[in-house]
């Protein structure tokens, strides 16, 4: 399967909540799209003074955050790094982060090395968050150059904290999706991947090893992270993975805990996806089994698990089980804005749930407004909305503000060509 994303394709490219490039931000784009502003924001002086203000403010915030993940203390570590955190996933900070990138990398990579586990976890998830804002390109493949061998060691280290572990599982497979660019260096990742999961497969006579919760859910990160990185492998590479994982994967529907049990679904059903598109009469020797195991899983009772995991397991594999057997997708739209996006296949969702991982309730901002995330769903540019077609969707007040916020911000940047004003060039 073909790669989907560009490369030099960046998350975005203003501070603050801005999804407009320079080539759209022109005097006659900006005045079109002013009416997105609701009548409180206004085009008046004072409100444009208000704006510039909170905006000031915020990034006064965000500067005090990048001193503090360097503090004695831990807490105040911790506090900085979730901060970081909450702003890169809910707003697009493109400009002011690429000013401060080294800086940021600097402070990950000393809260990775000193950290402990939560601290550990929160920086692994930010370096994410970071190669996402920064998008593919130079940037983020020099972010992930310096904090990977640091996440390969924390990955091998079986004395290193688990949460860590689990965290940096989850953080290289979408950081090398996002800033690899050499297919063999990604296929490098993948096999760092599969030495952990493969210790939750079956052993040779049959025999389950005894897998505990929190080592589970390393595996499972890892497992999910490789599946990710299916996603974007050549051909030969599939076929090799084929050969060589999908007689073995079905072990782990067995597993004790249904996160792994889930995950082995789904990369299942991922896999024969991938094999179809190759050959589309591909047929898997041992084929009848697995599906009496997924049928079985589809229609589980076992009065030992939880209602959740069996309502939840039920829904999962009555998919997996219609992908096996007929190579179907139970296709999902998701509306973000006036726009919709469908998730048609086990490749897409793949990469859905692993953006959505990070960025939480500030996925369908980033679908409207990153330029990478958009690129690698082949969504186009950010669109313009005027404020009739606004005021007709049914959206929440907060995505309203940030249509309303983006045009403002938009409509600043296109008079400010015309005043001598100082600009923040990121001292702090």
């Amino acid at each position: 399967m073909p790669r989907s994303k560009k490369r030099n394709s960046r998350g975005g490219q203003q501070s603050g909540a801005h999804p407009f490039s320079d080539e759209d931000a022109s005097i006659e784009t900006l005045s079109h799209c002013s009416s997105f502003s609701d009548h409180n924001s206004g085009a008046d002086e004072g409100g444009e003074t208000a704006e510039d203000a909170a905006q000031e403010d915020f990034q006064y915030k965000l500067k005090g955050f990048i001193d503090s993940t360097v503090d004695k203390s831990a807490k105040t570590r911790q506090g900085a790094l979730d901060g970081l955190r909450t702003a890169m996933a809910t707003r697009i900070l493109y400009e002011f982060i690429s000013e401060r990138r080294m800086t940021i990398t600097d402070s990950i990579e000393r809260c990775l090395k000193k950290g402990k586990g939560e601290e550990q976890s929160a920086a692994a998830s930010l370096a994410c968050l970071l190669c996402i804002q920064l998008g593919s390109g130079i940037e983020s493949e020099e972010v992930l150059k310096t904090l990977k061998p640091l996440f390969m060691s924390i990955l091998a280290d079986t004395s290193a904290n688990v949460q860590a572990r689990q965290a940096v599982a989850k953080t290289l497979g979408l950081c090398t999706l996002v800033a690899e660019d050499d297919i063999l260096d990604v296929h490098a990742t993948m096999e760092s991947f599969e030495r952990l999961f493969v210790h939750s497969y079956a052993r040779g006579d049959g025999t389950r090893p005894a897998i505990g919760p929190q080592v589970s859910a390393l595996h499972t990160n890892a497992l999910l992270s490789w599946a990710l990185l299916l996603t974007i492998c050549t051909a030969s590479q599939i076929r090799e993975v084929l050969r060589k994982h999908l007689p073995r994967l079905p072990s782990l529907l067995e597993s004790e805990h249904v996160s792994m049990r889930i995950a082995a679904g789904e990369t299942i059903s991922l896999l024969f996806e991938l094999a179809r598109d190759m050959d589309a009469e591909f047929e898997f020797e041992d084929g009848e089994v697995l599906c009496d195991k997924l049928s079985a899983l589809a229609t589980d009772c076992n009065k030992h698990r939880t209602k959740v995991d069996k309502r939840k397991q039920r829904s999962v594999f009555r998919d997996v089980l219609r992908a096996v057997e007929e190579g179907d997708f139970q296709s999902e739209s998701i509306r973000f804005g006036t726009e919709r996006m469908t998730v048609d296949s086990w490749s897409r969702k793949r990469m859905y749930d692993a953006f959505r991982e990070f960025v939480g309730a500030g996925m369908n901002y980033h679908l409207q407004a990153n330029e990478f995330i958009r690129d690698v769903f082949e969504l186009g540019p950010p669109m313009l909305v005027d404020s009739a077609t606004l005021k007709a969707m049914k959206i929440s007040r907060f995505e309203r503000h940030l249509y309303n916020s983006a045009a403002f911000k938009a409509r600043t940047k296109a008079r400010n060509k015309f005043r001598d004003k100082r600009v923040d060039v990121g001292e702090f």
